[in-house]
């Protein structure tokens, strides 16, 4: 199977220590090494991922007193922002140590699908959570996600995936918005079950847990970097018979949003159409590269 090809820059090929000195990362093809890891694409974020940083490191210490034995890591992947995200966030690697945080600083914007895909390929844990850094999910759901990716075992093949999902909120949410945006949320949640994935009612929650082995196999035949990664990444578990739970989490809309909502709707549709041609069409393929359960 001809997976697509990862490019990295050389600088992406490391981080920098609280030290300030470089260190090669780590790969996805390693033996994981902490419990969690948490991969946070970021995009001129330093106003918003302080905010995020705090909420989230405090429940992780926190988590960590309670249970010794527990074990995470954050990684923040500026995803070539213009303002000091990376700054920002390399405060964090020098008060908490750069086995507990990472910064990976990306040369050019890849768009959020291919942040999260380096911060995964860097990542050392058994299970990979991916959040926002507006932090509009409580980060303590992370608890509600572990019990959902638990309640699926027997994981096939160590694979399984649990997705954040505000689709409980949306009599709420509807409440709030206009009706345009409404007509453009329908319209595209009907493109989405349309054209790839059916069964999951919100797949652009950005808070997923997935267990090493779902993360190692989704994202390593992901093809679009942008807004619309999440439905191809569900697509291919959904191929691989990989077991997913939908599970409801709180959700608070923060100010700053980066999704324009018109033309990232078209944009969004025009990836879908992609995805399904793309697919059907043969120019991208997924094969059972071993026989799962």
């Amino acid at each position: 199977m001809e997976l697509p090809v990862l490019h990295q820059h050389e600088e992406e090929k490391f981080f920098l220590n609280a030290r300030g000195q470089k260190e090669t990362l780590p790969s996805i093809r390693d033996s994981p090494t902490k419990q969690l890891s948490v991969v946070v694409p970021s995009y001129n974020e330093e106003k918003r991922l302080p905010v995020m940083m705090d909420e989230a490191l405090g429940y992780l210490e926190e988590r960590q007193k309670q249970d010794p034995t527990f074990t995470y890591e954050v990684i923040v992947v500026d995803d070539g922002s213009k303002d000091q995200t990376s700054k920002v966030a390399f405060k964090y690697c020098q008060k908490y140590g750069s086995d507990k945080v990472r910064v990976i600083t990306l040369v050019k914007n890849r768009g959020k699908g291919g942040a999260v895909k380096m911060g995964v390929f860097s990542s050392r844990g058994e299970n990979i959570l991916m959040a926002d850094a507006d932090g509009a999910t409580k980060f303590c759901d992370i608890e509600k996600l572990e019990k959902g990716l638990n309640d699926l075992q027997p994981w096939p093949d160590q694979m399984a995936i649990a997705c954040g999902s505000r689709a409980h909120l949306k009599k709420d949410s509807i409440a709030q918005r206009s009706y345009f945006r409404t007509l453009l949320m329908y319209g595209f949640h009907f493109l989405v079950w349309f054209l790839c994935v059916k069964g999951i009612r919100d797949t652009q929650c950005g808070f997923k847990l997935l267990t090493r082995e779902a993360a190692s196999r989704t994202f390593s035949s992901l093809h679009i970097e942008r807004w619309a990664f999440d439905v191809e990444l569900l697509y291919i578990a959904q191929f691989f018979k990989i077991p997913i739970a939908e599970i409801a989490v709180n959700w608070t809309e923060i100010e700053g949003s980066k999704l324009v909502p018109f033309w990232s709707w078209l944009q969004m549709g025009k990836d879908l159409l992609f995805i399904r041609l793309r697919y059907m069409t043969g120019a991208w393929r997924l094969e059972q590269t071993r026989k799962m359960n």
